[in-house]
């Protein structure tokens, strides 16, 4: 039905115009080559409050700020991360007394940056906000801060494989509400996949608009390939559409990701009319979002302390938590405990009482993925695209020239490239393990994945053997570069790993989780903590006026294997920094020894070469 009524559309619509990238929205349709003139354009915040799972958010924000505590509780929240923070505010707004503990001395987590000595800013991932995010939506609008979100043409701008220096895209027409505006958008791109592979394609996917979630949660123990094969989808779109799709989600190929997490990203988007417009953060994370947090948590009687370790979870004789005990040797006591760890981080401190215990095993089939994040600075301006790019690159997943897209970043004369390098290692289903990989092997694949995305302008430059075949016409040369690893990125979303994500209520009383791998609708992503932290904060309001919510039913497996789980004393965090605590970095000696330690997986098959770990030695001294 849907697809009968997109066809007729497209006839419809068979007289749109060719377009160049940064010409208006309503003509865009044919691939070109990214024009010389540069027009960098923010649009107007599309409708993102006119949607079902806004209004269902609203009203859980309503009903913190309207909560009268029968007794104001003093809640501990171990990490300052997204969803620490956002547990955290509403819990204050709730009429409670929250204080988070972040280990290291930045906010964010996962969306932390940080300046080098040039004053640059150094950011752990690149990072883009949708419209189908209802809850990010809600905190912008709550913090009054919607103004620094940079929205961009609705559209997606994929890389030509075959055609380097090219680009096409999928347009969405103003005015046609979802879904049809996404399968007019696909149906009139002429240069991906045929219209006889776009019929295949649709029937399969109508499930997902048909039935919903139970379709979509039915769909974890297959991959997108076994998806796609199962159901007859031509293998084209797994290089076409999947590959970039897939490691823009959860940096891994279509292969290794889980179908559930490919199906619920486009049911919302596919729901949604500007459910896949995308935006830009006007800057640094820290400063433009995480500190608005902050500010409200602490207006509203909260306290976010940084520095701040915990060295243990200690519990009574009867499982609960008694206290944290503090790197400092401070205990911290509080009514109410909550972590905001990764998953790999909280599996390091389960207490020896918690350990057996199969909520806490199930934690055992969930493991970040490893990803690598770039900044590349060029020594003038590509012919950049105002917009995030799906490079459709066997090594990198999506970039953007952030010296087009972001205020903060803005530079009329050069640019700078933050890209998404994935997968990044065989944990990740790549073939290389490039987290092992000195940063110089990192950047002379990149750039010779840049002189095939941009071979007019990249030059042939000696410091980087990819480029030496480029033609005599490049000029742009890299400037600087910095390599930001995080070994632990994450849940990686394999299949048949959905059913592991625990509940935020735990067995412990005085225990919630909170995170983006607990379970909640949305994936691991920004969204999915901020969701994860808000519902951390509705167990404890709800337990304060004697709502008791009910535990996720953990699996017969898990429970099998837990009988004979022997109890033991759990590992801690060692060292300090990101990568201690599950962020990303530039890697030194010592981190890279630290990691080596208590990660060793993380090297298996790509052990870093004495010469290029003496050659690191010496950078870092």
């Amino acid at each position: 039905m849907y697809f009968t009524l997109l066809a007729l559309l497209v006839l419809t619509f068979s007289s749109v115009t060719s377009f160049s990238p940064h010409t208006s929205p309503h003509t865009s349709r044919v691939t070109t080559r990214a024009p010389k003139t540069r027009l960098y354009k923010d649009y107007p915040k599309p409708n993102v409050e006119n949607t079902g799972p806004y209004r269902e958010f609203q009203a859980l924000s309503t009903k913190f700020r309207q909560n009268i505590p029968q007794t104001p509780k003093k809640v501990a929240i171990i990490g300052g991360g997204l969803s620490g923070l956002a547990c955290a505010k509403y819990l204050a707004e709730a009429g409670h007394k929250p204080t988070v503990y972040e280990a290291r001395n930045v906010l964010g987590g996962k969306v932390s940056a940080w300046q080098d000595e040039d004053g640059d800013w150094i950011e752990t991932g690149l990072h883009i906000f949708f419209g189908a995010y209802p809850n990010m939506m809600n905190l912008f609008d709550e913090l009054g801060i919607h103004d620094r979100l940079q929205w961009k043409v609705h559209k997606m701008i994929f890389a030509m494989q075959q055609l380097p220096g090219e680009f096409t895209t999928f347009d969405f027409i103003p005015g046609i509400p979802a879904p049809f505006n996404f399968g007019l958008a696909i149906l009139l791109n002429q240069k991906m996949l045929t219209f006889e592979e776009k019929l295949q394609t649709a029937p399969p996917l109508l499930p997902m608009l048909l039935e919903g979630q139970p379709f979509i949660d039915a769909q974890d123990e297959l991959s997108v390939t076994e998806f796609m094969r199962k159901y007859g989808m031509p293998e084209r779109i797994n290089e076409e559409v999947f590959i970039a799709m897939a490691k823009a989600l959860d940096f891994i190929d279509p292969d290794k990701l889980s179908m559930t997490v490919v199906l619920t990203a486009m049911n919302r988007f596919l729901n949604e009319d500007n459910g896949l417009q995308m935006a830009f953060l006007d800057g640094n994370q820290p400063d433009r979002l995480c500190e608005p947090m902050k500010k409200s948590i602490e207006k509203n009687g909260g306290t976010v302390l940084v520095n701040s370790p915990v060295k243990e979870i200690v519990t009574n004789p009867d499982g609960t938590v008694k206290h944290l005990l503090m790197r400092s040797g401070e205990e911290v006591v509080a009514d109410e405990y909550v972590s905001a760890m990764p998953v790999d981080v909280m599996r390091r401190f389960v207490p020896k009482a918690w350990s057996p215990l199969p909520f806490f095993r199930q934690l055992d089939e969930l493991e970040g993925i490893p990803v690598i994040n770039l900044h590349m600075w060029f020594d003038r301006k590509l012919k950049a695209v105002d917009h995030l790019c799906f490079s459709r690159s066997p090594l990198l997943s999506v970039y953007a020239d952030m010296s087009v897209t972001c205020k903060e970043y803005y530079d009329e004369e050069k640019s700078m490239l933050e890209l998404v390098f994935a997968p990044c290692s065989p944990l990740a289903g790549g073939e290389v393990n490039w987290i092992a990989k000195s940063d110089e092997d990192i950047i002379d694949a990149t750039m010779g994945e840049l002189a095939r995305l941009f071979p007019t302008e990249i030059a042939a430059d000696d410091k980087w053997p990819s480029t030496k075949g480029q033609s005599p016409q490049g000029q742009a040369r890299l400037r600087k570069f910095v390599v930001v690893k995080v070994p632990r990125s994450v849940y990686a979303a394999i299949p048949g790993r959905n059913k592991y994500r625990p509940s935020q209520v735990t067995p412990i009383p005085n225990f919630t989780l909170a995170g983006d791998y607990t379970s909640q609708r949305f994936l691991g992503s920004m969204e999915g903590a901020v969701l994860g932290g808000k519902l951390a904060a509705e167990v404890v309001v709800d337990k304060d006026q004697g709502i008791t919510r009910i535990l996720k039913e953990v699996q017969a497996t898990v429970v099998s294997k837990a009988t004979d789980f022997q109890a033991k004393e759990p590992a801690g965090v060692k060292g300090d920094g990101a990568i201690a605590w599950g962020g990303g970095a530039s890697f030194s000696k010592d981190n890279t020894d630290l990691l080596r330690e208590v990660d060793p997986a993380q090297f298996e098959g790509g052990e870093i070469k004495k010469e290029e770990r003496v050659k690191e030695e010496t950078v870092s001294a």
